[in-house]
């Protein structure tokens, strides 16, 4: 469906050039979303994927393994979006004092985003609200270093920013003024906790996803932000009880497309384009998820097998398999502190599993050694290679 008007343009000056900023209307759409019977069915179809993926602690015998993983990969997915060329890899060897391993901007930024993630999940369990205050404290951990750490991290725009071009005037987007920023952002925050005439969360998540877009309420980290927001009210409409839905990896592999679908709401107003997409890409992602962590269980039982068939020495090997399912990437010391070991029988169940193939050695050094979980690390990266 077409809408005559989703906003309305301001016409600015900015650095001496004339351009018409977008201020879009607030949502809900006018008129509402057309909801088609087919459309109905895929809105069912969503929701069930999510509902099999909230349920994944039936599947794994420990879910915040997983979660610690996952986070990351998504982390470094959405990131990617925005151009930075790290790799989950990059990201856990960074994590650990002995291996940085990275470009410090690319790799900071990633873990920026984890910071900001962990915050916002953490304020929610607290009973914080989902509210622009969190938004703006979420966005001050995305930006506090590296990339874009100069540009007001935790505040509204004070100026004007645009998307695409080398300047407003040629650019492909100009967000709301600055003046119109906390006003547009004072709608939505609304819009979030309407929750008696609201839509259903999925939809909700689908509708602000696109709004948050499109008045770019900071300098920089929006579109990080944006698919941040997602998964924070697919929580907090009790849909996820843990931060597990996320569609970076949909939207880094159909990335014109999602553009096109931004543009074409602002334009055109159709919303029911975007929404199909969204939903599309919310039931293969959450079944994807669902496949992944059947994966990672079997990948874990055979290893597991294999150890269990060294005979002597197993049971420590054992511990030593466990720390690396917590964290696919280790030096011993956090070896023996996971696994409450001592640095020789730590050694030895690690080069037990190195003689295995399970593990893998990563510097070539003889101290400050650090291991890798490999077939561990391949199955979370599919999708995860740097644009």
């Amino acid at each position: 469906m077409e809408r005559p008007t989703t906003g309305i343009y301001r016409v600015t000056s900015v650095g001496g050039e004339v351009v018409r900023a977008f201020v879009p209307l607030p949502l809900p759409p006018v008129p509402p979303l057309e909801l088609s019977s087919e459309r109905q069915r895929l809105l069912e179809r969503a929701t069930h994927a999510v509902g099999r993926l909230d349920s994944i602690g039936t599947l794994l015998p420990d879910p915040q393994l997983f979660l610690y993983a996952y986070v990351r990969r998504e982390a470094v997915l959405s990131s990617q979006i925005e151009g930075t060329q790290s790799s989950l890899s990059d990201l856990l060897l960074f994590e650990l004092e002995e291996a940085p391993g990275a470009p410090f901007d690319d790799v900071v930024e990633v873990s920026n985003y984890v910071a900001a993630l962990e915050h916002g999940m953490t304020r929610l369990r607290e009973g914080f609200p989902l509210c622009n205050r969190l938004l703006r404290e979420m966005h001050a951990r995305l930006m506090s270093r590296g990339r874009g750490s100069e540009k007001q991290p935790g505040e509204f725009r004070r100026s004007q920013n645009w998307i695409g071009g080398t300047r407003p005037g040629t650019a492909h987007f100009v967000p709301p003024p600055p003046e119109e920023v906390e006003l547009a952002m004072g709608a939505l925050e609304a819009f979030l906790h309407d929750d008696a005439g609201g839509p259903p969360v999925l939809l909700k998540a689908a509708l602000a996803h696109v709004q948050f877009e499109t008045i770019h309420p900071f300098l920089d980290g929006n579109g990080r932000l944006g698919r941040l927001l997602i998964a924070m009210l697919l929580h907090q409409g009790g849909l996820l009880a843990q931060p597990l839905l996320y569609l970076s990896l949909h939207l880094k592999q159909h990335r014109a497309t999602y553009y096109d679908l931004l543009d074409r709401v602002r334009a055109r107003g159709d919303w029911e384009a975007w929404v199909d997409f969204f939903l599309e890409g919310v039931e293969r992602t959450a079944l994807g998820a669902v496949q992944t962590a059947r994966r990672l269980v079997a990948l874990f039982e055979q290893d597991t097998r294999r150890v269990q068939a060294l005979g002597r020495g197993a049971a420590n090997t054992l511990r030593v398999l466990a720390a690396l399912r917590g964290r696919p990437v280790l030096a011993l010391r956090q070896v023996c502190q996971t696994g409450a070991l001592n640095f020789p029988t730590a050694s030895k169940g690690m080069m037990n599993l190195v003689g295995a193939g399970i593990a893998r050695e990563h510097t070539g050094q003889r101290r400050n050694r650090v291991f890798i979980y490999d077939a561990y690390l391949k199955i979370l990266n599919e999708g995860g290679e740097p644009l």
